[in-house]
């Protein structure tokens, strides 16, 4: 939880999710009438693992801090529509501007925010749009929006409203007042849902519809995207890859052990999947790096990159790896003595991130090809390559199918 400033001086609680890279672009997720509950911080994960930085503020926090609901008794829906009642709305979406500051100034985002709410929070984030401006605002099911449809000339950025058509709270008669006041602002995009009541996109709730509320979560994550990424999303990728490439320097340059498992978090594992070895935690990591994997790297150890692959919590590098075994190396040959042979082989990590640090890291190579360059494997029998491997990778024009054709 973070603690933001409202505009009149109080502070209130909000829950934070940060996308894997530690940066991007901002989203405010506005509750339901249930508080902020594990629904709506599941909500805020899931654009966090989709590379935003979401923050849902407790709105009630004027009434009864810390309230979390759910829709499953009928006391708590008594409590909820209690809250609602007694909710100071005009404050509420003065609350919800201040979480979209707290956002633009935090280190972690872009300084594009935008909102997204529900029921509730689906006409919050309507009021949001023509009184404060975030860059964009997605609405699910907003009771009470057509109350408000004066305001509609002050809008002046994106907004989608998701309807459906059996909404008890917001009926026929409201649905078609928000048609025929929004329909030709070219900044509104309504979707509505024929066979929807409210709520269809509450998970677990009477109401809900998995392929409606996977349509709704998608059409708005692409509104974001749209709204809310470009260079943020390119920031964030950034943030990635230069977190890589300071890991790969405290193992391989500066070849320090403490300065390595700073860049990963306390629970981060490395598995170098063709032989097993590597290690889960500080605790295994610290004794794998300092005594099995950086003090055995041969000096000539080389990388030529070939590709970068970059997505929003992960980055992919493959290379061509080449050293001379003239020590030992339990890292990659467990229990082989120096040959003294040179190696040259395409390698691939795959790493994984969580707030902005390794998390783990999955490297793959062809044990086969490390064995026939050593000549510990006889090829004349066995469909294995050598350093031919690394030498086609590197020039894609070289001949392909020899061992068919040799067979």
């Amino acid at each position: 939880m973070v603690t933001l400033k409202s505009f009149d001086g109080g502070e209130f609680d909000a829950y934070m999710a940060l996308p894997a890279s530690g940066y991007g672009p901002g989203i405010v997720v506005l509750q339901e009438i249930f508080g902020v509950n594990e629904y709506l911080r599941s909500v805020c994960d899931w654009y966090a693992a989709r590379g935003f930085v979401a923050v849902c503020p407790d709105l009630f926090w004027r009434q009864e801090p810390g309230i979390q609901l759910t829709d499953q008794t009928e006391a708590e829906w008594q409590k909820a529509f209690q809250l609602y009642q007694g909710l100071d709305e005009a404050k509420a979406v003065e609350d919800s501007a201040a979480a979209v500051e707290f956002l633009r100034k935090h280190p972690s985002c872009s300084g594009r925010v935008g909102a997204v709410g529900f029921c509730l929070g689906g006409n919050l984030a309507w009021l949001l749009s023509v009184r404060f401006k975030p860059d964009c605002a997605v609405g699910y099911y907003g009771v009470g929006i057509e109350k408000s449809l004066a305001e509609a000339g002050s809008l002046s950025s994106p907004l989608m409203l998701h309807i459906a058509e059996k909404d008890q709270y917001c009926l026929p008669a409201a649905q078609q007042q928000i048609h025929a006041t929004l329909d030709a602002n070219s900044l509104v995009t309504i979707h509505d849902y024929p066979e929807q009541d409210h709520a269809f996109g509450r998970l677990g709730g009477d109401h809900y519809d998995a392929n409606a509320a996977e349509l709704a979560n998608l059409r708005a994550l692409e509104f974001f995207v749209r709204n809310l990424a470009g260079e943020g999303i390119a920031s964030a990728q950034k943030s990635l890859s230069d977190a890589w490439d300071e890991h790969v320097k405290y193992e391989f340059a500066t070849r320090d052990t403490e300065d390595t498992l700073e860049t990963m978090v306390t629970d981060a594992y490395v598995n170098h999947i063709p032989v097993l070895t590597g290690g889960v935690g500080h605790d295994q990591l610290r004794e794998f790096y300092s005594q099995r994997f950086i003090p055995q790297m041969p000096p000539d150890t080389s990388m030529t990159p070939v590709s970068r692959t970059i997505g929003v919590d992960r980055v992919v590098d493959e290379m061509v790896f080449e050293f001379t075994h003239t020590i030992k190396m339990d890292w990659m040959l467990p229990g082989v003595a120096p040959t003294g042979k040179h190696v040259k082989i395409p390698l691939v990590v795959i790493v994984h991130f969580r707030d902005g640090k390794l998390a783990h890291e999955h490297i793959y190579w062809d044990q086969a090809s490390v064995l026939v360059q050593l000549g510990l494997i006889e090829t004349a029998n066995l469909p294995v390559a050598g350093v031919e491997t690394a030498e086609k990778v590197l020039d894609p024009s070289l001949p392909a199918n020899a061992l068919i054709d040799s067979r």
